[in-house]
């Protein structure tokens, strides 16, 4: 067994052990973590405690009323995306797209293209390319994307069915090699972040894992990790960093909570 291996059976063994999964409105506070840091990574300043005011009494935060509406929409997205996952759902382009205009549903914008129109809102693929920023790297043009995101949706639902469910390292190998597969794609014109982090999460929800949280603190090291592994083309450097910031956020959820129990 590799240490890697080792050291997520110790921590997600520890993790049940201790009831973390049992506490009350575990799932419900769970995803809203979830939502808060993956909208952060995109330039959200909503916090957890402003998500379960919004989320649960419908109270808005002095925020900008585009970050609410990111968080709320995003939340839309994961609960839609739960149901397909309880149903086991194949994936397809269709599925993708339904779920990419839940996220983008208030924030979306309408493109007028030499290609045509189309609007990220209703979470149509994109007819334009894209790149990371000035200077960035490029993603694949516009003409491919549809192929290869058929091609995205073949591979997992083939991995899906063959992969040994007991094997909880190779199920979050999967969920993480997911997530950099469709960002490298960059299948729309804003979102894909967030919609690459919700199907990760899909996918550990589908197999009963503890899902991943990409940290925001560790934002700079997540885009790092993802650049060097998409230049090198290999997915390796990506799914080590996803591997170790998972263990690692297991690792101090559980101190934390043996920590609340001692007071």
């Amino acid at each position: 067994m590799s240490k890697i291996s080792t050291e997520l059976t110790k921590f997600l063994n520890e993790y049940h052990s201790l009831g973390i999964n049992q506490q009350l409105d575990y799932d419900k506070f769970y995803l809203y973590s979830i939502i808060t840091h993956s909208t952060a990574i995109e330039g959200s300043t909503v916090t957890e405690i402003e998500n379960q005011l919004l989320f649960d009494d419908g109270i808005s935060a002095n925020k900008p009323m585009r970050e609410q509406l990111m968080n709320l929409d995003l939340k839309s997205a994961y609960e839609q995306s739960f149901v397909y996952a309880k149903s086991h759902t194949d994936f397809s382009i269709g599925l993708l797209c339904n779920l990419a205009a839940l996220v983008m549903k208030n924030t979306g914008s309408e493109y007028n293209t030499i290609a045509g129109e189309f609007s990220s809102a209703k979470g149509e693929l994109r007819l334009l390319n894209v790149s990371a920023g000035r200077g960035g790297k490029s993603y694949i043009a516009w003409q491919k994307v549809s192929d290869q995101l058929e091609q995205f949706c073949k591979w997992l639902n083939e991995e899906r069915k063959k992969i040994n469910q007991t094997d909880i390292q190779k199920i979050y190998e999967l969920s993480f090699e997911a997530h950099y597969r469709i960002v490298s794609i960059h299948p729309w014109a804003d979102g894909n972040g967030r919609m690459s982090r919700l199907v990760m999460n899909m996918i550990q929800y589908e197999a009963g894992v503890v899902p991943s949280i990409v940290k925001q603190e560790c934002r700079a090291e997540y885009i790092q990790s993802l650049v060097l592994s998409q230049e090198e083309g290999s997915s390796e450097k990506f799914l080590d960093f996803m591997m170790n910031h998972h263990i690692e956020n297991l690792r101090q959820q559980t101190e934390d909570y043996k920590k609340s129990m001692e007071r």
